[in-house]
């Protein structure tokens, strides 16, 4: 193995199609199940009101290796937005995963050796949203999963980047500067 796959951190935003509330921003852990990502990974386990955490399934009886959990980022208050986490988000995570083995982006050979952790967004405006597009949902979840993944994997953006760009980039939400 080329890598020791201890610790990885990725991260990737996707944005909607104008006028959605299905902008995609997961954080991915990635590590190995007998280190510090696997310790993390068996205490979300545990459950805490509101962000519910879920295996990535395809679909009933098929959970996706490397095993992955998905918990969302802010409070899950309602039936509507839960479905989405346990549905739309939940399917987009569990494909982008197997892609990424698919693709080689994650080694197959190491596949049952490492799990993921996977922090979504769901805007909470989404579930009450008359028009939602689930596939736009699909597709940035799905979208910005995978990226996160290679990120991770890739160890991007790398500190030369970081460096290069310290005082080139802005955080999106910046209105203080």
């Amino acid at each position: 193995m080329s890598q020791p796959y201890t610790f990885h951190a990725g991260e990737a935003t996707v944005l909607a199609a104008d006028g959605q509330f299905t902008d995609a921003m997961p954080e991915i852990l990635i590590g190995r199940t007998d280190g510090p990502v696997g310790a993390a990974f068996a205490n979300m386990m545990a459950q805490s009101k509101g962000h519910t955490a879920m295996f990535a399934i395809r679909a009933c009886n098929q959970m996706v290796r490397p095993a992955t959990i998905t918990v969302p980022k802010v409070t899950l208050k309602d039936s509507a937005n839960i479905d989405l986490f346990g549905g739309v988000v939940q399917a987009a995570t569990a494909d982008a995963v197997i892609d990424c083995v698919i693709e080689g982006v994650i080694p197959k050979a190491v596949a049952n050796e490492l799990c993921i952790i996977s922090l979504v967004w769901i805007d909470p405006r989404c579930a009450k949203d008359p028009n939602l597009d689930k596939k736009d949902m699909y597709r940035t979840n799905y979208e910005a999963t995978k990226l996160a993944i290679r990120r991770a994997l890739h160890n991007e953006p790398s500190i030369d980047e970081l460096i290069a760009n310290r005082h080139a980039i802005k955080h999106d939400m910046d209105d203080w500067s």
